[in-house]
């Protein structure tokens, strides 16, 4: 590494529009980077992670400005350059990773198309030596058969595959700092894996600095040189990896490392009767209809899986995107229909119950599902939300409401939230509204489809003891979905893995992360971010 650093930040501010609770989201923040070196930005949501990389970039949103500080990038102030000097910067000297690639990639353009416009706008580069430019860059972050997959739309691209895509558009002009912005976190654990070492990769060849920000401490201990903690806009906390991990010294850096979930099971819980769900057999395929050029697809989402769940108990099902867990959620609550076998709730078979059979199974059957906000109607108010369930079920309109109140009590909500809107919550907030949905009817099973994974882990670690706290109070069978091997050690009684369809192996959680039998499972569990680092006590 060289003494001179890379990037220095000094005295950074991001001013808020006014009226808000602070003036800056980003507030007198100072750091460098080293070429060759992997810099962690960590905090939660709002600590100013995301605003203090776009501010580098020069990409801040029309609400906000930079307020005060310098970014110099090889001498050069960035935050002096107009914005013509600053788009011949981009992706020449710092190139970008964003969190989300489905957002940030057009999808009416093909994804080699996506890369070559980096090259026809800042290179002179004829159009065949930058098709073999595009081609040679999509094999470089590992992409399968380039040649034909450049010609793909993204929408035909797996997240992962989207990510390198991202990845390969930001290295296109072998700038000297990289930055990514959450570039993991909605990767399942392997394709997790296989980003983070490519990362790792193309920064060791090409000797760049990384600026690579992040809420998982995982990600943290498996790439990281040097850690920096954000709260509230400030740095509070820097130094190398090994000594924030292990020894950290502010406060609030110590709550976020007690927060992280870890992978040592929980203690056993040994739970008795009848089961309360039972699936036999179950079974869905998706069919895609063919054409001229489009050949059709069969798609085995869940292949005769078998599962039981009993009462006040939590079995977790874990595995990669796209290996039939949601999928498997849906058909337990008939959300999709079933092309055969069983589920059987309490007896009573849900996939041939008549609709007034079904109508009245549901209040017992409840869903919690991944995304809040999507799951919430923005235009009514949350009381009603809530309530929804009980008006169905004919409670009249005031003691349906009285009742949403309670429930907002009951997961740690403002009960006078029932007058406000979804988009005054935040993510966790919601969350926790979604619950009190499910809640309202005082159902015998909840399906949680990765109620957790978007969420800061502190919010993380508050919702997980929500639900563990009500499942005890409601007496509840669960079934937990996520590709989270953390936060399945630590809520999940009974683990089932799934892989394309299957369930591959399934026991009690202490058994399947202590002796895994299945190589899928051994593969899971190796790809865990951090795996080797334990947070401190």
């Amino acid at each position: 590494m060289t003494t001179e650093p890379l990037l220095r930040v000094r005295d950074l501010r991001v001013a808020l529009p006014a009226g808000g609770d602070r003036a800056n989201a980003v507030d007198d923040v100072g750091f460098d980077l080293a070429a060759g070196e992997i810099l962690c930005i960590v905090g939660e949501s709002g600590s100013g992670k995301s605003l203090t990389a776009s501010a580098i970039m020069g990409l801040l949103p029309r609400s906000v400005r930079v307020a005060g500080g310098s970014v110099e990038l090889g001498g050069t102030d960035l935050l002096r350059l107009s914005e013509d000097e600053m788009r011949d910067r981009r992706g020449r000297l710092v190139g970008m990773i964003f969190q989300e690639p489905m957002t940030a990639l057009n999808p009416l353009m093909r994804v080699g198309d996506q890369i070559d416009e980096v090259l026809a706008v800042h290179t002179d580069l004829p159009e065949a030596a930058r098709r073999q430019r595009v081609v040679e860059l999509m094999a470089s972050v590992n992409l399968p058969d380039p040649e034909q997959l450049r010609q793909a739309f993204p929408f035909r691209l797996s997240g992962g595959q989207r990510q390198r895509v991202m990845i390969a558009m930001a290295l296109a002009l072998g700038p000297s700092l990289l930055i990514a912005d959450e570039p993991t976190t909605a990767l399942d654990v392997t394709t997790q894996k296989q980003i983070l070492a490519l990362i790792r990769q193309v920064q060791a060849e090409r000797g760049m600095g990384v600026l690579f920000i992040t809420h998982d401490f995982g990600v943290v201990a498996e790439i990281a040189d040097r850690v920096a903690v954000m709260q509230h806009g400030r740095l509070v906390e820097i130094g190398p990896v090994a000594q924030v991990l292990n020894r950290p010294e502010h406060p609030y850096t110590r709550s976020l490392i007690a927060a992280v979930p870890r992978l040592e099971p929980r203690a056993a819980r040994v739970v008795d009767g009848v089961p309360t769900l039972v699936a036999r057999a179950l079974t869905k395929t998706y069919r895609t209809a063919g054409g001229l050029f489009v050949r059709r697809r069969v798609v085995e989402a869940v292949k005769s899986v078998d599962l039981e769940i009993r009462q006040g108990e939590t079995l977790g099902v874990v595995g990669e995107s796209g290996s039939g867990k949601s999928t498997l959620g849906r058909l337990l609550v008939r959300l999709l229909p079933a092309d055969g076998g069983s589920v059987a709730f309490r007896g009573t078979d849900l996939l041939t119950a008549p609709p007034g059979r079904l109508r009245a199974l549901r209040r017992d059957v409840q869903m919690v599902f991944q995304d809040p906000y999507a799951s919430l109607n923005p235009r009514r108010r949350i009381g009603a939300i809530v309530a929804d369930g009980l008006l169905a079920q004919g409670r009249p309109r005031a003691e349906a409401l009285a009742r949403a109140a309670e429930l907002l009590g009951l997961v740690g909500l403002d009960p006078a939230g029932v007058d406000r809107y979804p988009h005054e919550f935040s993510g966790g907030q919601r969350q926790r509204i979604g619950i009190a949905r499910a809640l309202a009817l005082e159902p015998k099973l909840l399906i949680a489809d990765e109620p957790v994974s978007a969420l800061d882990v502190s919010v993380q670690a508050q919702v997980l003891d929500l639900l563990n706290d009500v499942r005890r109070r409601f007496d509840l069978a669960m079934l937990f979905i996520t590709h989270d091997l953390r936060v399945a050690a630590q809520v999940c009684d009974r683990i089932a893995v799934m892989r394309r369809g299957e369930i591959v192996e399934t026991g009690p959680t202490a058994a399947i992360f202590g002796a895994p039998q299945h190589p899928y499972t051994r593969e899971l569990l190796d790809a865990v971010p951090g795996r080797g680092w334990v947070a401190p006590a």
